[in-house]
This record gives structure tokens, C-alpha cells and sequence, in this order.
């Protein structure tokens, strides 16, 4: 025992580091999980500031009702649909289309808890609107973003 003690400016460093990396693990284990509406944000903050502009087509605005779990099976692993911005379990999608080199990307953007932003009331089918895509990846794109709408 006296010679752990006589060496303790050797120990020091390792105890030091064993304390950081305990720490870190607790931090890391007790963070708050993203839900798919943090992913959608981000996202969306991604490609406001890297995106690139084209113009492109309204195709329709949708209200998508989430799916309720089926009766059957352990309720343990269903997975509960996440709540809306709207408080209920209907998300609003807006389909559009873009071409960029000569390639149509037809897709959706979940524009539930910007529907203020989009003004969804004005937004009609065939309307032109603005895209915002990523350069590295066109098919990854957007109409509204927080701060930022491509509808006309």
C-alpha cells in the first residue's frame, strides 16, 4: 500500500482521466433523444445555408393522419406516434417537383409547425416556388424553413 501511495504523481493522470471519461458517459446517456421533429429542423437549417436555388412546382398539399398501432402483439414495442405541432396526430405534407440537369426529383417536405410560414391557404397545385437543394446531394431539398419560404 505504501508504494501505491509513494506513487500517487503517476496515478494522478489516470485517476484524472478515469473521472473525465465517467463524467462523459453520464452526460452522454442522459441526453435528451431528437425526435423526428429536431432531425426535420436541422435539416432544414442544413440546407437553408448551403442550399442552392431552382425553381420548381407545387404538386399538392396533404394532411397525413398517423397510423394508429394495431391490437395485436406486446404493447411494450409499439412504438407511439410522436406528437404534432398542431396537437393532434395529422402532419401536413406539401409535395413538389424540381429538375436539376435534367433530372425530376418529385418529394415532400413535413411542413407541420410552419404552416404560418408556408401560408398553406395561398399555396395552390402547379404554383412555382423556389427549392432550396444540396449541391452534394440534389435530392435532399426544401420549400420552408424557419426562416426562409420558397413559395411565391
Amino acid at each position: 500500500m505504501k508504494e501505491i501511495l509513494s506513487d500517487w504523481h503517476e496515478w494522478l493522470p489516470l485517476a484524472g482521466i478515469a473521472v473525465v471519461a465517467i463524467v462523459s458517459a453520464i452526460f452522454w446517456l442522459r441526453r435528451k433523444p431528437d425526435t423526428s421533429m429536431d432531425r426535420e429542423r436541422e435539416r432544414c437549417a442544413y440546407l437553408n445555408r448551403v442550399g442552392r436555388i431552382v425553381e420548381g412546382q407545387v404538386i399538392e398539399v396533404a394532411d397525413h393522419v398517423q397510423p394508429v398501432a394495431e391490437a395485436g402483439g406486446s404493447r411494450m414495442f409499439q412504438k407511439r406516434p410522436e406528437p404534432t405541432a398542431n396537437g393532434n396526430g395529422t402532419r401536413k405534407l406539401l409535395y413538389y417537383s424540381y429538375s436539376i440537369s435534367g433530372v425530376t426529383y418529385e418529394t415532400a417536405q413535413d411542413v407541420t409547425g410552419l404552416e404560418v410560414r408556408a401560408q398553406l391557404n395561398r399555396v395552390a397545385a402547379g404554383q412555382t416556388a423556389s427549392v432550396k437543394y444540396d449541391p452534394a446531394n440534389p435530392s435532399n431539398s426544401i420549400l420552408v424553413a424557419d426562416d426562409w419560404s420558397g413559395l411565391h
